[in-house]
């Protein structure tokens, strides 16, 4: 799903390529996409974008007439910039925009459709659809130790609840708790000042760090590889691949459709936190140690042998000279209902 760094830089984009020229049409491929119907989707057609901003994770168009066009891209949902009229994709095209020099088109992939557009006019209904998390690269050492501790949840639930913090997501999170050497089950009510601020500066790290990447990738071009698993994140998507920091193998908590991503020696002090299903199937024989994990995987390797090779079959002795054979007798029993 696209978190506050692809989106930021979508926004950035889209105000590049697209801001002051005039929505001539809209297409919908899909009717489901487009949630609200007051106003109409058509009283968009012939006005000028005024700007671009963001919403948590959405992407709001500013229009003329005070009317705000608002997308969410959910987890498969991406914007391609194509030349104007061009058509919209079959198979993932739910909606084309085109404007005076160039056509965008909204794509969603897999056959789950949630991706969104909302359309309100006026900024007292604009703000209705804010979830109301504080913006992580504006706050306040003081305003992020609020949110983060106004519930006792764990970390990663805190740091990606966009009712506390705008814009983060299950991707970025685990990161800037790889970066904070945080553990992501860590009750946020059990945080010290010091792994507060540790946290904090990860957190705008992080996400600055990757907001400059993302700019530098799309130059003065359009974001088309906008994804959650990109080569260079150090834990995130990277089950079973070594720590950049320490090599050991990043681990996981599997729940949903998602996961959670983590170092065991940089962040949980070795323990290896419980893989939900997994854990409770394996139960005690579940490894509670980094190190009892490696030594079990050390043993299979070594204890693991070729399958032994099958004996050779005997051939049947050579009939006797003479001799008539002997058909063996059918064992298959009589059919239902008749008497053999």
């Amino acid at each position: 799903m696209p978190e506050l760094p692809d989106v930021e830089v979508y926004r950035e984009r889209l105000l590049a390529l697209l801001g002051g020229q005039v929505l001539k049409r809209v297409r919908l491929a899909n009717v489901f996409v487009l949630r609200t119907y007051d106003p109409p989707i058509s009283a968009l057609e012939g006005k000028r974008v005024l700007g671009f901003r963001r919403l948590g994770k959405r992407i709001v168009f500013v229009f003329e007439d005070e009317l705000f066009m608002v997308v969410h891209l959910m987890i498969a949902g991406r914007f391609l910039m194509r030349e104007q009229g061009a058509p919209i994709p079959k198979r993932l095209g739910l909606a084309g925009f085109d404007f005076e020099n160039a056509t965008l088109v909204l794509t969603e992939a897999g056959t789950t459709r949630r991706a969104s557009i909302y359309l309100v006019r006026g900024e007292a209904a604009l703000a209705k659809l804010s979830r109301g998390g504080i913006e992580p690269l504006e706050m306040t050492l003081d305003e992020f130790a609020g949110a983060l501790t106004s519930e006792n949840h764990t970390l990663k639930r805190s740091l990606t609840d966009p009712r506390l913090f705008s814009g983060i997501g299950n991707a970025y999170s685990d990161e800037m708790l790889h970066d904070a050497k945080l553990s992501p089950v860590k009750l946020t009510s059990r945080l010290t000042p010091e792994e507060i601020a540790r946290l904090y500066e990860a957190c705008r790290a992080s996400l600055t760090a990757w907001m400059d990447r993302l700019r530098r990738e799309a130059g003065d071009g359009f974001p088309e590889k906008v994804t959650a698993f990109r080569p260079d994140m150090a834990v995130h998507g990277k089950y079973g691949q070594p720590c950049p920091v320490c090599g050991t193998k990043v681990q996981r908590i599997r729940y949903a459709s998602n996961e959670v991503n983590y170092c065991p020696r940089c962040q949980t002090d070795g323990k290896v936190l419980a893989d939900r299903g997994l854990s409770r199937l394996l139960g005690t024989d579940w490894p509670r140690s980094i190190d009892e994990f490696e030594e079990i995987e050390a043993t299979r390797a070594t204890t693991h042998t070729p399958a032994k090779e099958s004996a050779p079959v005997k051939a049947a002795p050579p009939a006797k000279a003479g001799a008539v054979p002997v058909e063996k007798k059918s064992r298959a029993k009589p059919a239902k209902g008749k008497k053999p």
